[in-house]
């Protein structure tokens, strides 16, 4: 038994309504994260938040790609294939499905500091988190990735908001000086 085909597409969308939640409805993330972490407020812009959306978009919709049938989506005369190999699929998956569930642990631990909720802890929590758990229960579960790999991804895409906040230093330090 493979994966439903629900869940390759589950990060996208997941990703879409968390992003519509943190800059359209209630919005206000931009404004919550200076709040939260002044020491690199300058480093949070709204240039960077569409770049860093946009990948994040790009990537899931990546993966959901590479886990259809002959990795590969055709909408009318168009045809898209995933930059992602089928070999990586599902550690991809579980990568990307890491990092959205780092950043929902992000979102709760900002919320608890600041005493206000942060836009977007709420789709974090109610997608993110049991998408995540289901997905590599279901990935592991069919066998359809090793504990290490699985544990490798959890690794890498956990990883998001180290090398996340590494940056922010950098840039908030480059533009102070």
């Amino acid at each position: 038994m493979l994966a439903p085909s629900w869940l390759w597409w589950a990060p996208l969308g997941s990703a879409a309504l968390h992003i519509g939640e943190e800059f359209v409805y209630p919005g206000g993330f931009a404004a919550w994260d200076r709040e939260f972490r002044p020491s690199i407020r300058s480093s949070i812009t709204p240039k960077l938040h569409v770049i860093m959306n946009a990948l994040l978009l790009l990537g899931c919709f990546c993966i959901a790609i590479s886990g259809m049938p002959g990795a590969a989506l055709g909408v009318g005369a168009f045809r898209f294939r995933s930059a992602v190999p089928a070999s990586l699929s599902v550690p991809c998956w579980l990568g990307m499905a890491a990092l959205l569930f780092s950043n929902a642990v992000f979102h709760l631990v900002g919320s608890y500091r600041t005493q206000r909720w942060s836009p977007g802890v709420r789709t974090g929590v109610l997608l993110y988190l049991p998408m995540a758990l289901y997905g590599y229960w279901t990935f592991l579960h069919t066998g359809q990735v090793s504990p290490m790999t699985a544990g490798f991804a959890a690794l890498c895409g956990g990883s998001y908001h180290l090398w996340s906040a590494w940056a922010h230093r950098w840039r908030a330090r480059r533009r102070k000086g």
